[in-house]
């Protein structure tokens, strides 16, 4: 209790010399959407020991109206003065766990999922540190996909427009404690990457929820608009979210390296079974990292994102990559999964990602042998042959493989679980049913 007493503290003095007029409390929706409201300075510190009653039947995915009474209690350990509000009377942000008003973890919440698991895992004597490399695009507006230049991948002035705005967001990341390793132009034209440093899963998913919603406030204030869509533009490259992983000892002791790995790959049999883990369960949790139907128009050929669930070194067109940058480097040993986009909902996607590592460990599973070839190129029946499954191919697959999940509905829970599979089968339905301008143009003039 001392330090918590001590953090609401820092908040509350922090608040008044700082001129801080609105404290905003931000959770979740079940899909990854961000909510707020705000509580003034007279309110702030029965807020912080108490929390703060709202409506959980507005929230998607949460209450029904019968059971509606939810409490956002704030951590004031995630207290950050918004950059991008004004200096005088100016705002800042907490992010809140749901509860119960008898102080249970609320059922529907994502980030208590995601705090579960990785309690557990932090018993189990694990940490896991993620490193995402996060994509967007950046439009003239909401209402198009007109991009604001034609670069291609790490290209500069002229060419890249969105260079300040990337700049601009970067320094509003620091100043927010997020700190950047690198940033650059993609391959597809008003395309950018931002890659933040590791941090451990709950941080760093806290650490999305701000980035997305700094990336977008930079373009806003620029007079245009960034996206974070999966597939905006076709016939180009869509946006992922590579996430770097690696997996600690409570000693800060990289579990993932051993330099004596007789495959060289310089993998602990830890990172094998946690790799292993990662594929076994890839097509179960797709819908978590892959959550629209606009993310499966990423799986196709010819482009930048993983099709089969392999893995490989250099060979980029594997669902898990093992960089091999630094090698002999301790620190540096790591696992690429380059299935997610920047659209999931971070809290679920790490708990699931986390869970299927760490039942990869617990049962052993074995990891196939690498796939070094581009398996594109590799006909259907040497696929076949190989034994090599396919990620879900579109959201109705991606659906049918989750909800038949024992491990998903495990992590999830029942509540999160069940709302995911109606709210995901809604969603492909209404695709499903809808006549769209590529199925006019092309059989309307015949048929």
């Amino acid at each position: 209790m001392p330090q918590i007493t001590s953090n609401i503290e820092y908040v509350l003095r922090m608040v008044e010399e700082r001129d801080i007029h609105f404290v905003q409390f931000w959770f979740t929706d079940v899909l990854g959407n961000l909510k707020s409201f705000a509580a003034t300075p007279l309110e702030l510190e029965d807020a912080l020991t108490e929390g703060v009653g709202f409506d959980g039947s507005s929230i998607e995915g949460f209450a029904s109206r019968e059971e509606s009474d939810c409490v956002a209690m704030p951590n004031p350990d995630t207290f950050q003065i918004l950059p991008w509000r004004p200096q005088q009377q100016g705002a800042a942000r907490m992010f809140c766990d749901v509860q119960l008003p008898g102080g249970e973890p609320y059922e529907g919440d994502s980030r208590a999922v995601l705090k579960r698991i990785t309690e557990a895992a932090f018993d189990a004597g694990y940490i896991l540190n993620i490193s995402p490399a996060i994509e967007h695009f950046y439009f003239t507006d909401s209402s198009c996909n007109e991009p604001l230049d034609c670069g291609g991948y790490y290209d500069l002035m002229p060419l890249d427009s969105g260079n300040d705005l990337r700049r601009d967001t970067v320094l509003m990341l620091e100043h927010m404690g997020i700190p950047v390793e690198f940033s650059h132009h993609e391959a597809a034209p008003s395309q950018h990457e931002i890659d933040l440093r590791y941090a451990d899963a709950l941080s760093m998913a806290d650490a999305v929820m701000t980035h997305r919603l700094v990336v977008k406030e930079v373009a806003r204030s620029n007079g245009c608009y960034a996206s974070f869509m999966p597939k905006p533009i076709e016939g180009v490259d869509g946006s992922g979210m590579h996430l770097h992983l690696s997996l600690f000892d409570l000693e800060d002791t990289n579990l993932f390296y051993d330099p004596n790995d007789e495959l060289g790959y310089q993998l602990s049999d830890v990172a094998k079974h946690f790799m292993a883990g990662l594929l076994a369960y890839a097509p179960e949790y797709c819908l978590l990292t892959n959550q629209y139907v606009n993310s499966y128009k990423r799986f196709v050929d010819g482009f930048d994102a993983p099709l089969y669930v392999t893995w490989a070194q250099a060979n980029r067109s594997a669902l898990v990559r093992v960089p091999h940058y630094k090698a002999g480097k301790a620190l540096s040993s790591r696992l690429d999964l380059r299935n997610p986009d920047p659209a999931c909902n971070p809290y679920l996607a790490f708990a699931a990602i986390l869970s299927a590592g760490l039942r990869g460990i617990e049962n052993g599973i074995e990891l196939p042998p690498a796939q070094p070839r581009d398996i594109l190129s590799m006909s259907p029946e040497a696929i076949e042959k190989a034994g090599i499954k396919r990620l879900p191919q579109n959201l109705g697959t991606a659906i049918a493989e989750f909800e038949k999940s024992e491990l998903m509905r495990e992590v999830l829970g029942d509540h999160i679980f069940d709302y995911i599979v109606r709210a995901k089968r809604a969603e492909w339905n209404e695709y499903c049913s809808h006549v769209g301008t590529w199925e006019l143009d092309r059989y309307l003039p015949v048929l």
